[in-house]
């Protein structure tokens, strides 16, 4: 197990240092994954590709740490609501221009064709992409693709929208 890990280990801390984007961060993960590695060498089965189960736990690890680091930092607001509404500040907040971007936006939403628009949609929702998938009875790279091709869409469309407003 160990010589595996020693061959691919330039790949598995070139691929840290892209997750992260921090060459101690990288590291920190490299030295996770190989841990994981060695205490999990059980769970290998020979034959297989080593390097793509080690890069699957390294994914993983970032994917967990990451989640963690959010919900470390998500700041709950404990405050009563109550407390603002004698405040004493009268300026009202005008949203008009936030509602009227939001129903163009939905609009060209609607208006992409069912096959891109219903995941795209769902995606907006919150539901994860094998979610998706299993709802839409897709495979999960189809469904990846129709997402991302939604969105480059919408994002021309929004584009030219922009450019006729100035224009």
């Amino acid at each position: 197990m160990q010589e595996q890990l020693d061959s691919i280990s330039s790949s598995l801390r070139a691929f840290s240092l892209k997750l992260t984007g921090n060459p101690v961060d990288a590291e920190d993960l490299y030295q996770d994954t190989a841990v994981r590695i060695i205490t999990n060498a059980d769970k290998y089965k020979q034959g297989t590709n080593f390097k793509a189960w080690a890069v699957t736990i390294m994914r993983n690890i970032f994917i967990n740490n990451y989640r963690k680091k959010v919900r470390r930092n998500m700041i709950i607001d404990q405050t009563p609501n109550n407390y603002y509404l004698n405040s004493g500040d009268k300026t009202v907040e005008n949203d008009g221009e936030n509602n009227v971007a939001y129903k163009e936006l939905m609009k060209m939403v609607n208006s992409l064709p069912e096959d891109f628009c219903r995941p795209f949609m769902m995606a907006y929702q919150g539901y994860k992409y094998d979610e998706i998938a299993e709802q839409l009875g897709s495979p999960l790279g189809t469904i990846k693709s129709r997402i991302f091709f939604a969105r480059k869409k919408l994002q021309k469309m929004y584009a030219e929208a922009q450019k006729e407003r100035r224009a």
